[in-house]
């Protein structure tokens, strides 16, 4: 089997950590290794470059914030060990002391100044957790303060995302601003990495392996048995589940959804489910007067609601989620998913799909014979993504819209759609803090200063929505903002600014003798894990 080979490549150069001397490396001889893979790589080591829900996952591992989410996704203390909102703008927090980073410096406040200051800077994919954080300030060695430009409810749920780097580490190696990755910069910290968590980095093979070794200085507790990390991206869905089957992966983060039935009956294998925090939507340029990718010249198509509203009467989610997802996924016309604060079932009621309908609309807005434009798609992120597109490609064919598919990997994928350089595609989204504000100020939002739109790639804008958007940012009664967030998603859906698909259901598929915990939020993590 060609992943066999790709595992034997032990002679093959890895990128070494740097920063994993020998004193915080577990010995290895006994140790037990933790074998995981999903269809895709991770996109960088830096904390701070890539928003994205498996580059999280990885820099879990490695770094670590001020606040984090345990086993129930309820908020636990990490680096810091307690705070206290002294005034509406002002959130002292004490820091765990005798901590030290990989490289054996000592953690303190410091670097958390140091470390709120580098998500804040204009390569950082992280504004979104940045919203309503003005600096940070140091009051002692353990002791910071942050302050906010005005109450911000959800400040902590924020600082879960926020990871922690060694200041003295990051200036040595001229990594004071995150890896400006969507221009394609390569930085030490794009391979090489220095945290506090539980493992640490030891070797960086892009689309080969990432190899993680248990710190045995972490101050943490390691509830689960494994002492090594070896993580392998495998694109092929065949090749991994057959990976999965001959023991030479531990764990599946993404088995292929068709295949669910019958790895539930191998009995050297089991099936974790449940229903993820994320949305899949489709997403088009509504900005430009003229689309980059269209038969259509000098307009936009898509800035026609009309033509939006065809669109939408097209697509048939239930048909996706029958026969593209097999049933692992609940169609929505909701941009957040059950699990987010703000969530209302009443705003789930989809559009009928209506072929003639469609096609009126169509003609209506002048096209009565279609016009072509290009779909860019992930063919390695979202479960199914390239067949989901595939599907919608179909769907609009029945309104002549022409679709050219234009699928690729999710490290062409995401610098592609960064630069705005799309007409159409394919997204699905997250929500770490478990509040409505994440998705409303990230997608639905104009874009503009910090988190406002820093991934609305479309050119969607609506005031009304945008004012609602920054009331929500300090708005701290969380009836009031469930309202907020519900006339929110009013509204874009009046407009069609997005078409919403489905919420995601995540099946995990691990070898018998491996147990762990199974989170909302799609994150692995070893430190829980055990391989018996």
């Amino acid at each position: 089997m060609k992943f066999s080979a790709q595992l034997k490549q032990t002679a093959r150069a890895l990128a070494i950590a740097g920063v994993a001397s020998a004193s915080l490396i577990a010995a290895t001889v006994d140790a037990k290794t933790f074998r995981w893979a999903s269809q895709g790589d991770v996109l960088t080591m830096d904390p701070h470059s890539q928003n994205e829900g498996l580059n999280n996952t990885m820099s879990d591992h490695v770094y670590e914030p001020l606040v984090t989410r345990g086993k129930t996704m309820a908020l636990e203390p990490c680096l810091a060990v307690s705070w206290t909102q002294v005034n509406p703008t002002t959130l002292r927090l004490k820091l765990r002391d005798k901590v030290t980073f990989h490289n054996g410096a000592s953690f303190s406040a410091d670097d958390v100044v140091f470390s709120i200051q580098r998500a804040l800077e204009k390569t950082s994919d992280f504004s979104a957790y940045m919203q309503g954080i003005k600096e940070a300030k140091k009051i002692d060695n353990l002791t910071v303060e942050i302050i906010t430009n005005g109450p911000n409810p959800t400040l902590l749920d924020q600082l879960t995302e926020v990871r922690m780097m060694n200041k003295e580490w990051a200036l040595k190696f001229n990594a004071q601003k995150p890896q400006d990755y969507k221009n394609k910069e390569e930085t030490y910290t794009a391979r090489n990495a220095n945290g506090t968590g539980a493992f640490v980095l030891k070797a960086r093979e892009p689309d080969v392996k990432t190899v993680l070794v248990a710190n045995s200085n972490w101050w943490g507790k390691r509830e689960g048995d494994v002492n090594e990390v070896v993580y392998t991206p495998i694109k092929q869905d065949a090749t991994r589940v057959s990976a999965l089957i001959s023991g030479e992966i531990d764990m599946v983060l993404d088995p292929p959804v068709q295949d669910i039935g019958k790895l539930k009956e191998n009995k050297s294998l089991k099936i974790l489910e449940g229903n993820e925090n994320r949305t899949i939507f489709l997403n088009f340029d509504q900005g430009r007067s003229e689309l980059l990718y269209s038969s259509v010249k000098g307009k936009n198509p898509f800035k026609d609601i009309r033509v939006r509203q065809a669109m939408a009467h097209a697509i048939d989610a239930n048909a996706i989620r029958t026969s593209v997802m097999r049933g692992l996924a609940t169609t929505s016309m909701s941009m957040i998913a059950p699990q987010v604060r703000g969530y209302t079932k009443d705003v789930e009621k989809r559009w009928p799909t209506d072929i003639a309908k469609a096609r009126k609309l169509m003609a209506d807005a002048g096209y009565p014979n279609g016009f072509e434009v290009t779909l860019d798609c992930s063919n390695n992120r979202y479960i199914n993504d390239e067949k989901i597109c595939v599907a919608i490609s179909g769907m609009l064919a029945k309104i002549d819209i022409k679709i050219k598919l234009n699928s690729m990997p999710r490290a062409t994928y995401f610098p592609k759609i960064q630069n705005m350089d799309t007409s159409m595609y394919l997204l699905g989204w997250g929500v770490p803090t478990f509040d409505s504000l994440y998705t409303l100020q990230s997608i639905l939002r104009t874009k503009g200063a910090g988190g406002d739109g820093n991934w609305n790639f479309s050119g969607y804008s609506n005031p009304k929505l945008d004012a609602i958007v920054d009331q929500l940012k300090t708005e701290i009664d969380f009836k009031k903002r469930a309202e907020l967030t519900r006339e929110a998603l009013l509204i874009d859906q009046a407009d069609v600014g997005h078409i919403p698909l489905h919420h995601q259901v995540i099946p995990w598929a691990m070898r018998s003798n491996v147990t762990v915990v199974h989170r909302p939020d799609n994150r692995m993590h070893a430190k829980w894990a055990v391989v018996k």
